[in-house]
């Protein structure tokens, strides 16, 4: 047999290969093969481990497997690997350095060229033909396209500095000539969002100033209409780098337009410095209603940066400000935002009254997105007094924000459903809210409520004893704001202390800390929950009671019955009895010594945890062995540990021994093979060389890798690898 390989792109009328391919086609002993592109799941099979981006590899590289595979050895992400570089100028090269020239400045547009802006650029159009020859560009009736992304990176990063500046300067100035042309020149605001993006890119890349402040702002507008909410920011700052070429008043816009953006996109601490200076600009302008509403903006951006103080401040100004400017729905949101920061500090009486004189003002002002606001406060203040008709009102305030695309206000509405549901532990009644917003934060780009939304499905899952998933959940919400934090860190401390995990302590003092900061019992409360907790099962009941006891006092004044079930249950347990709510929650329950009741109340919610715990605060052994069944299976340590000592104290033999020695001589859980794969994976093998070595097929060692980082709740081998270290899993230098 004989094997041939040749690139069919490359084939001329004049290449002897073709007449060879022509004849060898009649006959019946020749076979063609047409190797077919990477799909989407073949990349991402290809980069799962890496700390690459797999949407991103995709786009890059279009599935050229030689691309992939090169991204792929390098981890480079976004960067072109040099084998790369070399392989795309080798056949730049080969063109004429006319054809060379033109393909080099079609390459600093970063996108398909259409035909008008081509034939502006472009007289010969000879190095079109010679450069899709060759596999560079791909030819279409209205446009012309690089073959691949990486092709056209490859290009400009081997561009001298000057030779960039100048092709830059060279295609802004065509697209200006085309603009003018249309007729559009001098209505800056009539540009395409397109047309407006891309003469911003030329003009950043040239260092043409003017341009560049002339059409960021009209970018940036556009971008944000769009939903591209990230684009928007970068197209922002851009523009904010050149302060001094704008007035007070466009200047305030700008940094209020930015600020907002930035808080969108999850960059609440980029937002908190752009949102003061719009507000110390205004304060030097005379309009007093755009600093009201300006400083409403600084409000709700304090609260979602950890500064209640900081918010309740500006909130009673905009309120003061805005009370005085005879605008009934503009001042309708003053209140509706004191009336979040009443909520959201769990005084519900005084949110709720607030909410109900905002919603009064807005209907009669119509001010539509000012209602669905004060529809979820109100819901949620009449929801934690116990007043279950708050659920019907979220249920309008996200009916009403749909009905007006207002994204923020229906995630809001939203993620109150979700987060109540989810203190009730109805994790099943919780998850069709949290999918429809999953999806709403990831089409609208809204990448704070995206966050928010991740720690939400981490305590779904950390309810339902999925704790893998819940801790992947929590990672992706770790790095943002703090309150998605520390939601976060309760989660991934709750974790750990459950299943006795090294690290717990300080997680939970982390969390603590940035818990005391917010000032919200809502994060205090459950911190100290998972304290008491970790507390009870290293058997010190002192600590229990210190823990719990004024947050337990707290729970009584604000009326937050589910924390004060939950407390008393922790500090009845410890000795200290308290007087338990009398409410039908499974907390409740074991407060008051039911465990039967409340294993049961456990059971039907889908929490196999928490029903553990309550059949282990039975003398029955039956019971016992139940909960200790449960305890073992979801790798819960500690509380398995006290279970067995209980059995054992009641003459209970043969009680079952639990997990074996292969998950519990390291601290992350991990199994005896996975232990074995992570050492090859941290000496820096792929996973075909692991399969190779362990006689494994390469799917079942994908599966090991994806199983290792979520128990070790990292993203990449690296950090796998520096994780084990720290756990002693593996020897720093194996």
């Amino acid at each position: 047999m004989l094997l041939l390989t040749y690139r069919d792109d490359e084939l001329s009328r004049d290449q002897p290969l073709t007449q060879l391919l022509g004849d060898a086609s009649h006959a019946e002993q020749v076979h063609h093969l047409s190797p077919q592109r990477l799909t989407g799941p073949a990349v991402r099979q290809l980069v799962a481990g890496s700390s690459l981006d797999a949407d991103e590899v995709f786009a890059l590289s279009d599935g050229n497997p030689y691309f992939v595979s090169e991204l792929v050895a390098s981890a480079v992400g976004s960067n072109v690997p040099p084998t790369v570089v070399d392989a795309v100028l080798g056949r730049l090269r080969r063109l004429s350095p006319a054809h060379q020239d033109i393909v080099e400045l079609l390459a600093v547009v970063p996108s398909s060229i259409d035909r008008q802006l081509l034939d502006a650029l472009v007289s010969d159009h000879s190095a079109i033909a010679a450069a899709e020859q060759r596999g560079l560009l791909t030819v279409q009736p209205g446009r012309v396209v690089f073959r691949h992304e990486l092709t056209r990176r490859a290009i400009v990063d081997a561009l001298p500095v000057a030779r960039r500046l100048e092709l830059n300067a060279r295609v802004l100035a065509t697209m200006e000539g085309l603009d003018t042309r249309r007729g559009i020149q001098g209505d800056s605001s009539s540009l395409a969002t397109t047309d407006a993006s891309r003469l911003v890119h030329h003009a950043s890349e040239a260092g043409a100033i003017d341009a560049l402040v002339r059409y960021a702002p009209i970018a940036a507008r556009d971008a944000a209409t769009s939903g591209a909410h990230r684009e928007a920011a970068a197209h922002y700052t851009l523009a904010l780098e050149h302060e001094d070429r704008f007035t007070p008043a466009e200047l305030a816009d700008l940094f209020e337009e930015c600020a907002v953006e930035r808080y969108t996109i999850g960059a609440a601490a980029d937002a908190v410095p752009a949102q003061r200076r719009a507000v110390a600009l205004r304060r030097q302008l005379p309009d007093r209603e755009a600093l009201g509403l300006s400083l409403r903006w600084l409000s709700r951006i304090m609260w979602f940066n950890g500064r209640r103080a900081d918010a309740d401040q500006a909130a009673e100004e905009a309120t003061a400000l805005l009370g005085e400017v005879g605008d009934e729905g503009l001042f309708a949101f003053a209140l509706s935002n004191q009336s979040q920061l009443a909520m959201l500090a769990h005084r519900s009486q005084e949110g709720a009254a607030l909410a109900r004189r905002a919603i009064a003002l807005a209907t009669a002002a119509g001010a539509t997105p000012v209602l669905s606001h004060a529809l979820t406060n109100l819901g949620l203040c009449r929801w934690e007094g116990g007043d279950r008709a708050g659920f019907d009102d979220l249920q309008e305030a996200v009916r009403v924000a749909l009905s007006i695309d207002d994204v923020e206000d229906a995630c809001r509405a939203y993620v109150g459903i979700v987060w109540s549901l989810l203190d009730e532990f109805r994790p099943d009644d919780a998850e069709p809210f949290m999918i429809d917003a999953l999806k709403l934060a990831e089409r609208a780009e809204f990448i704070g409520f995206l966050a928010y939304l991740q720690a939400c499905r981490a305590r779904l899952e950390l309810a339902r004893g999925q704790w893998d998933a819940a801790v992947a959940a929590a990672q992706l919400a770790f790095g943002s704001q703090p309150a998605s934090r520390c939601a976060a860190l309760t989660v991934l401390s709750s974790v750990r202390v459950r299943r006795g995990d090294a690290g717990a302590a300080e997680l939970l003092e982390e969390a603590r800390q940035l818990a005391d900061q917010i000032d919200e019992l809502q994060r205090i409360g459950p911190v100290a929950a998972v304290r008491s907790e970790h507390a009870a099962l290293r058997g010190d009941s002192t600590a229990v009671i210190n823990i719990a006891e004024p947050i337990f006092a707290d729970a009584v004044r604000l009326r937050a019955p589910y924390l004060q079930s939950e407390l008393a249950y922790r500090l009845r347990k410890a000795g200290r009895a308290v007087d338990p709510t009398d409410i039908d929650y499974p907390f409740a329950l074991q407060a008051r010594g039911d465990w039967q009741g409340a294993a049961q109340a456990w059971a039907e919610r889908g929490c196999p945890y928490h029903q553990a715990a309550a059949l282990a605060d039975s003398s029955d052994p039956g019971a016992l062995l139940e909960a200790l069944s449960i305890l073992d299976s979801l790798g819960a340590t500690p509380l398995a540990r006290q279970v067995r000592a209980r059995l054992r104290e009641l003459g209970v033999p043969n009680v079952p021994r639990g997990p074996t020695a292969g998950t519990r001589v390291n601290p992350a859980g991990l199994t005896e093979r996975q232990v074995e794969v992570l050492r090859l994976l941290a000496a820096g093998l792929t996973n075909s060389e692991i399969a190779t070595q362990l006689v494994l097929s390469v799917r079942t060692v994908d599966r090991h890798v994806a199983e290792i980082l979520a128990k070790l709740g990292v993203r990449s081998r690296r950090q796998a690898r520096t994780r084990a270290e720290a756990l002693g899993i593996i020897t720093a230098h194996p």
